[in-house]
């Protein structure tokens, strides 16, 4: 189980004042302005880091099963054949999280809405939600030091609040990585917005982010140089990993409904003491190293991560790391698991994974069919870790082997007694992953 809260605490302040001047983090000077800015971000993800997230995990299950119960009743007017079908009937949405904003036909009015939607880990996020509309109207990045007004880059490191969407449909390519300043949300519903053949999006010591509904696609490496990351700061930055979304020391962020495929890194990268983070409803195809959730055995500051990651859809093409775990706490929540080349979960540096409701359909390679893989650790030492199993539905032989003892008993109240949803009901709780095609005025 978890350490108590003080400890953590302790012991996380003194590692985080010895490791964090020494790690680049695509920094290369390591200025005054961003000390400051990394020990404000550590302060709030300590205040974010939860003692007890079971307390977490168990209201979201609560939330999960009234969503669906109400779902259910609804497609029982839809005939079999639509559902299997590309669907093109009316509003359902099968998760709480959709339930609470998607089938609503003013939603583009009421964009803030989606705010009061987030659910796990990343609960208290609510981006620009106090700012007020930015829209982009210019997918050009040309300026990494005076950006343009218009772009997406003026946008993102203003001081202020501001829920970012966009004028219109566009294919932006970023020449450097988008460095995302905190209390920003960029809502990419009513365009078809799409980042490729570019750099990727970093939130490096920063809080409360949402990025969602976009698509990102065959994010590459850049050189790195000069890039602005407020209004206030520019700084020499290091050649990017080619990540899709790389999260750094950051707390309170939240990843929905993005469509994410064949990047020359990992699709999502959460290290340095990040903490309270959702993943939900995105759709991951085409690639290798999928989701990398603390980067080092050395990193001890990742005790304190805390990550759910809820509603996704692991598709064609993937190969391993859906997520790969350091040292912290990590809720695997009615996924659908459809496929995998390698592995579909693994870790090391003794994680805690609770896997609960997932449908995991392994490939036809038999010396693939296990879910779980572990490095860097003798059967004597994994055997320790909490990697626990509840209600997941295991199909063509996959096989999760748990380890650890269990996680203790959820403390549900009265009220709050529902059992989280089996993984035979994951397909229709992910129906909808990814980036939706919004439209002004309809239901999404």
């Amino acid at each position: 189980m978890a350490l108590s809260g003080s400890k953590v605490t302790f012991m996380l302040l003194a590692t985080f004042a010895i490791t964090i001047p020494c790690l680049e983090a695509g920094i290369a000077e390591f200025d005054q302005f961003l000390k400051v800015r990394s020990e404000e971000a550590h302060e709030i993800a300590m205040e974010s880091y939860v003692p007890d997230p079971e307390n977490v995990t168990s209201d979201l299950n609560t939330h999960v099963h009234l969503a669906l119960d109400a779902a259910l009743e609804e497609e029982s007017n839809i005939t079999r054949r639509e559902l299997k079908e590309k669907y093109n009937g009316p509003c359902i949405a099968t998760n709480p999280i959709d339930r609470c904003w998607r089938c609503k036909k003013n939603w583009a009015k009421k964009r803030f809405r989606l705010a009061k939607c987030r659910k796990g880990f990343g609960r208290m996020t609510t981006g620009g939600v106090d700012g007020k509309i930015y829209v982009v109207t210019d997918p050009s990045d040309d300026d990494m030091t005076d950006p343009k007004p218009g772009t997406i880059r003026y946008g993102v490191i203003q001081e202020e609040p501001l829920w970012i969407i966009f004028a219109h449909s566009m294919v932006i390519r970023l020449s450097q990585e988008l460095l995302v300043t905190s209390n920003k949300t960029i809502d990419g519903r009513g365009a078809n917005v799409i980042f490729q053949e570019g750099a990727g999006i970093t939130l490096q010591f920063v809080s409360n982010v949402i990025v969602h509904g976009i698509r990102m696609k065959k994010i590459k490496s850049m050189a790195g140089g000069m890039i602005r990351d407020s209004v206030n700061h520019f700084g020499l930055r290091t050649r990017s990993d080619g990540d899709a979304i790389s999260i750094y020391g950051s707390s309170n962020i939240w990843i929905d409904h993005i469509s994410l495929s064949d990047c020359e890194d990992g699709l999502i990268d959460v290290i340095l003491g990040s903490t309270a983070i959702t993943i939900s409803n995105c759709h991951m195809t085409k690639h290798n190293d999928v989701m990398l959730f603390g980067a080092s055995e050395s990193h001890t500051v990742d005790k304190i991560m805390q990550i759910t990651v809820a509603f996704n859809h692991f598709g064609q093409g993937l190969i391993q790391r859906m997520p790969r775990c350091r040292w912290g706490f990590f809720h695997v929540l009615n996924n659908d698991y459809t496929h995998w080349q390698m592995y579909a979960i693994g870790g090391s540096s003794g994680p805690t994974i609770l896997s609960q409701g997932n449908r995991f359909i392994a490939p036809n390679n038999d010396a693939a069919k296990l879910i779980t893989h572990r490095d860097y650790a003798t059967p004597e030492v994994w055997s320790k870790w909490q990697w626990r199993s509840e209600n997941d539905l295991f199909m063509n032989g996959a096989k999760f082997i748990e380890s650890g003892t269990p996680i203790g008993k959820l403390p549900f109240n009265k009220g709050f007694l529902m059992k989280p949803r089996h993984g035979s009901q994951a397909n229709r709780l992910t129906k909808f992953a990814g980036a939706l095609n919004c439209k002004v005025g309809k239901p999404c």
